[in-house]
């Protein structure tokens, strides 16, 4: 644990709120990890007091992220995303092991959306495309259902932004692979990808929900199909 992760675990500790009915307890998140019951706009303050306080070059950066992702409670592996996303002059650097190794220690799908739905952008991915295709890829077939989920989730924002025939190929590649999935973690994630296609991608997402109805989870189509129909979720 670095000399940074230790200001913020001290102030997070502090901030610890005992009432273990939470509605958004550990539980809700769906984290094994250590859960203090810090409300999110608590721990935004905190961080924010931190940045404002530590003007940290990219070693410092990278090296606290690294060490709150092995934090020992959820408040810690979240807080390592809100560093990520409070020096944007840092993020282009982060390179795909990074990634792949804070994946590693991810559990539920607050932590895994937290990372992966809203920093790697359709700019960062297209760029350096045959190797987050690779990753990617790799993902959808890990034996860690997390890793499984992001495999969808990191293409969240980039299919969101743009619409590209290489993203969309590798969503629905992606789809496939994961499609005959029964948990949760894995059928919202589908249903969550198609629903952000629909705004990019209308037609293509119609034209596969007819093709592969019976295969995909009922969730996912009636989810997407009434986001096409509806424009909600």
């Amino acid at each position: 644990m670095n000399k940074y992760h230790k200001i913020i675990l001290e102030k997070i500790k502090k901030a610890e709120k005992k009432d273990s009915n939470h509605p958004h307890g550990a539980r809700y998140v769906g984290t094994t990890h250590n859960y203090y019951n810090v409300p999110t706009p608590e721990r935004s303050v905190i961080i924010k007091e931190f940045v404002k306080a530590n003007n940290l070059n990219f070693k410092e950066y990278i090296d606290l992220i690294y060490s709150l992702n092995n934090g020992k409670s959820y408040e810690e592996i979240v807080s390592a995303v809100s560093i990520i996303y409070s020096y944007p002059m840092y993020i282009e650097q982060i390179k795909i092991k990074d990634i792949n190794s804070w994946l590693k220690n991810l559990v539920g799908w607050a932590e895994v959306d937290t990372l992966c739905a809203g920093i790697f952008d359709s700019k960062m991915i297209l760029k350096n495309l045959d190797n987050w295709y690779k990753f990617l890829i790799n993902l959808s077939k890990s034996k860690n259902i997390n890793k499984r989920r992001a495999s969808l989730v990191l293409l969240i924002k980039p299919i969101r932004e743009i619409h590209s025939e290489e993203l969309s190929n590798l969503a629905f590649l992606n789809i496939n692979t994961l499609k005959h999935e029964k948990h949760i973690l894995i059928t919202k994630a589908i249903s969550w990808i198609l629903r952000e296609m629909t705004k990019n991608y209308r037609n293509e997402v119609i034209d596969y929900l007819k093709n592969n109805k019976q295969t995909l989870p009922a969730i996912a189509v009636r989810e997407t199909n009434n986001k096409l129909k509806t424009g909600r979720k």
